[in-house]
């Protein structure tokens, strides 16, 4: 009897997770599905859809791959800048009184309640010739400075826009980590540096991986910074994806580089389980 009524009431909790499945199937599944069809189908005569893999042997060729490399090496280098940013912070916040953790915790959080467009073009409205910076630069005797259009201006934007998803989940971390296992190898003998490198770094790297997860992809894919900051001088891949299918509107192709990028996504999730097995980087995700 006890058996029954415990299966019934699982059974009625399973009702509750029917509008997420929802959810899922229609917003995640289905253009999943819809991405991987034009990507190895094309129109052929008489308008009929044929099987192919010359779309993703096209994405594949040394053109794109170029911009590919590119949009690789410029997300590494905002994902490096916000983790060698970021780690300090969330390690001082740690170690801060709650109340104050949590006003500074909030301070990095409130520029992500406005509208991601609207902070780009703020930063455009800052760096442009006859911006603050510039005429502060000038009112100081210095000659203006060229920013916007350049990569640094491109990495600058990606490092201010993603740098709190590098800081939360390593925070996440820190606040759940057995500060006993520092206070032990204190009492071992070993120094700050020895204990950072023995200790809190490795114990630390679930969240490390994570915030390096949710800055990489989202740098590598975003095309708004690189049109505001880059002026379209340097495309990355998110602007090949988003050129391919509203400006040249060849679906499968397009579809055929987000298949290219869905493969990165898929290492970079294997890579987040394989590290984090216990999965302490995503508390706050």
């Amino acid at each position: 009897m006890k058996s029954k009524q415990i299966s019934g009431v699982v059974n009625s909790r399973k009702v509750f997770a029917l509008p997420y499945v929802a959810w899922i199937a229609v917003f995640t599944v289905a253009p999943l599905i819809l991405i991987l069809l034009y990507a190895f189908t094309d129109t052929g005569s008489g308008g009929v859809m044929i099987l192919t893999a010359e779309n993703l042997a096209r994405a594949f060729s040394p053109l794109y791959m170029t911009v590919f490399w590119r949009s690789v090496l410029m997300a590494l280098i905002a994902t490096a800048v916000c983790l060698l940013l970021g780690y300090p912070v969330a390690y001082m916040l740690s170690r801060m009184k709650p109340n104050r953790a949590a006003i500074l915790s909030i301070l990095f959080i409130l520029p992500m309640w406005m509208n991601f467009l609207l902070r780009t073009y703020a930063w455009r409205a800052l760096l442009d010739n006859a911006g603050i910076i510039n005429q502060g630069l000038m009112a100081l005797g210095f000659e203006p400075v060229q920013f916007l259009y350049t990569e640094g201006a491109i990495i600058f934007g990606l490092v201010y826009n993603f740098l709190p998803f590098m800081i939360l989940p390593i925070y996440s971390v820190f606040q759940k980590m057995d500060t006993s296992c520092i206070q032990a190898a204190q009492d071992l003998g070993a120094n700050k540096w020895q204990t950072f490198w023995r200790v809190t770094l490795p114990l630390s790297k679930g969240g490390i991986v994570s915030g390096v997860t949710m800055v990489f992809m989202p740098a590598m894919t975003t095309f708004v910074i690189t049109r505001l900051l880059g002026g379209s001088h340097f495309m990355m891949y998110g602007d090949l994806i988003e050129m391919e299918f509203l400006l040249m509107s060849e679906w499968n192709f397009g579809s055929a580089l987000a298949v290219v990028m869905l493969i990165l996504t898929i290492l970079f999730m294997w890579l987040m389980r394989k590290y984090d097995k216990e999965g302490e980087g995503g508390a706050l995700l």
